[in-house]
């Protein structure tokens, strides 16, 4: 779970981010903004910035911001540099900030400073980097700024009225999203590989593709679940994993919700809400798909301006719904060729639950057909004595009909 730059994958959305930074890098001056979900690997692309870059040119310093205000910030930012704090005043920790960082520029070299998780700090702690970002040696810009936040940060950096000059030094900046369906395969077999795996266990396609739909693409995510699978792969002994394993893992992490680690909580969430069923939509191969619903039969054509009295329609309304309401339910039956009989020893976990989804589909269809013969029935006699006009000939239809 710790971001390492060696394990980093260049996916379309970090490839665009490392190019702005990079971009960032060559302007030397003002802020770089990159924003992302927890977990989308702004860490780790940083991270990675700063084993291509030149050490000796650049001082880096690094801070992961809590809760902190300005002067907090400011002392962080000078201990990260190298400049002691301790018993000293605002205004002189800000002058040793700026003679410390003026020695490195008469050097040949750049100060970098990173700060991450950027959306914890308050806009007083903002508008003092601000300020910092303002030392200057001739023309030249003595501090870059680096702000790593998640997306409230990339929302309030761009709406609240109190850093619009922060806004307005803002170079460049790039939200991190999350990755393609297509780049899920290579990302996890590129870890893998980095971690040793050699193709045992082998992953089959439709298990990245369930990997993705659970997780929706952000690299922490898959790594979670993909730790789990693999657990899950090694203690069954499986050389080959599914998309069914990967939906036995999420429900095995619902079973027992109160073991899940905290670093998994973000996975499971969606699921807590709701019973755990697997999607129908895109079921594995490994799981017999449900035949479809049959289409319904087309409703009868109106009969079109059939007039009659009033006296004679009430009376025939009043024998409709009377039969309508005497009519039993109508038999819930199965076809043994449409559901054979399948034991429970032989349905487990997502196998069950589709064939009772199969079972009820099954009674409603049959039911809904039961009903529809009733009011076809109805309906023919209706024509009948619209075409004869007896209404005693249609009531007595439809107490035959009753009687049946």
């Amino acid at each position: 779970m710790t971001p390492d730059p060696e394990f980093y994958f260049d996916s379309q959305t970090h490839r665009k981010a490392l190019a702005y930074l990079s971009y960032g890098l060559g302007q030397g001056e003002g802020f770089i903004v990159i924003t992302g979900d927890i977990g989308a690997g702004k860490t780790t692309l940083v991270g990675h910035l700063m084993t291509s870059i030149d050490r000796v040119h650049i001082e880096v310093a690094q801070i992961v911001s809590s809760q902190l205000g300005a002067e907090d910030v400011l002392r962080m930012t000078a201990q990260q540099i190298g400049v002691p704090t301790e018993g000293l005043a605002k205004g002189d920790i800000l002058s040793r900030i700026e003679r410390h960082l003026v020695d490195i520029a008469l050097s040949g070299r750049r100060s970098l400073l990173i700060v991450d998780e950027a959306q914890n700090l308050n806009s007083s702690a903002l508008e003092e980097l601000r300020m910092l970002s303002n030392f200057q040696l001739g023309e030249k810009c003595l501090l870059q700024i680096f702000l790593l936040g998640q997306p409230e940060f990339r929302a309030r950096l761009n709406y609240a009225p109190e850093l619009e000059q922060l806004r307005q030094r803002v170079i460049a900046s790039h939200h991190l999203g999350p990755m393609n369906p297509e780049e899920v395969e290579p990302y996890i077999r590129h870890r893998m590989m980095r971690g040793g795996w050699t193709g045992n266990p082998a992953i089959a396609g439709d298990g990245y593709w369930a990997i993705y739909r659970q997780t929706n693409g952000l690299p922490r995510k898959i790594n979670t679940l993909m730790s789990r699978v693999l657990l899950h792969g090694a203690l069954d002994g499986l050389t080959s994993i599914s998309a069914y394993d990967i939906e036995v893992v999420i429900a095995d992490l619902l079973a027992d919700a109160s073991l899940v680690p905290e670093e998994e909580h973000d996975l499971v969430a969606p699921y807590m809400a709701q019973p755990y069923a697997p999607d129908l939509n895109d079921i594995p191969p490994s799981v017999p798909t449900p035949a479809p619903t049959p289409a319904p039969a087309p409703a009868p054509a109106p009969v079109a301006s059939v007039i009659v009295p009033e006296t004679s329609s009430m009376r025939i309304l009043d024998e409709v719904k009377h039969f309508a309401q005497s009519q039993p339910a109508a038999p819930v039956t199965t076809s043994p060729k449409s559901q054979p009989e399948i034991s429970a020893s032989e349905l487990s976990g997502p196998s069950r639950l589709i064939a009772g989804l199969q079972q009820q589909i099954d009674m409603l269809t049959a039911q809904a057909e039961e009903q529809d013969q009733a009011l076809r029935r109805l309906l023919a006699l209706l024509i009948d004595w619209s075409e004869s006009g007896s209404p005693d000939a249609i009531l007595g239809g439809i107490r035959g009909q009753g009687s049946r």
